[in-house]
């Protein structure tokens, strides 16, 4: 099982994001399993959640890095059942491990503030290869962006990100299209992302088969 421990940086600053970020998190969810306890507040500017699912993990955690107003903490292992209806009620190796997760993220820089607790190295593993997503996401320029979630819509539909097609919905050349993609990485990532996921849930099943 997946907890995730969201706290807000610098919430003195900003104010109170958190209703932002439930939103921003319910559009990253919707119509997806995985979900086990929606994410709600748990104290001040912090959110938790609960998961079931390695790839829907690693797009929230995108998402909340590419933000760059939160720490992310994940924590890996068995939840004690049954699951009260709010996870803030709740208690298992992945609440304790979410905690001290975002506890270590909070050291780090916006962009890459994600730490994993999963009782293996494997973990380690996952969270460098999240830091290194969320550092490569936080380079992006706005035009970086336009042509990624460009491309990613038309994953989402079920297209192929065509370059041409990309292009056509943005108006522009196919060779400003090519540069983009190169400047932002893009090849790269959707290279790591199904590395991530993968050792994400050989995680999950590590952690689970220990505990029983």
């Amino acid at each position: 099982m997946y907890v995730l421990t969201v706290d807000q940086r610098g919430s003195t600053r900003h104010g109170d994001r958190v209703p932002q970020v439930l939103a921003l998190i319910g559009e990253v969810t919707r119509g997806r399993d995985g979900v086990v306890r929606v994410f709600g507040r748990t104290v001040g500017d912090e959110i938790q959640g609960v998961l079931d699912d390695a790839a829907l993990v690693v797009d929230v955690v995108l998402e909340l890095l590419r933000d760059e107003g939160w720490s992310v903490g994940l924590g890996v292992g068995a939840v004690d059942e049954p699951l009260p209806a709010e996870s803030r009620e709740a208690s298992g190796d992945a609440f304790v491990r979410a905690r001290a997760a975002v506890e270590r993220a909070k050291t780090r820089p916006k962009g890459s503030s994600v730490a994993v607790e999963g009782g293996t190295a494997r973990a380690e593993e996952v969270e460098a290869l999240l830091r290194l997503l969320g550092a490569i996401r936080s380079k992006r320029t706005s035009a970086g962006w336009e042509i990624t979630d460009t491309l990613a819509s038309l994953l989402a539909e079920g297209r192929s990100a065509a370059q041409k097609d990309a292009a056509a919905a943005l108006g522009i050349s196919e060779q400003a299209v090519s540069q983009r993609v190169r400047t932002a990485l893009w090849h790269e990532e959707q290279a790591v992302l199904p590395v991530v996921v993968r050792l994400l849930a050989a995680l999950d099943d590590g952690t689970t088969e220990g505990a029983g």
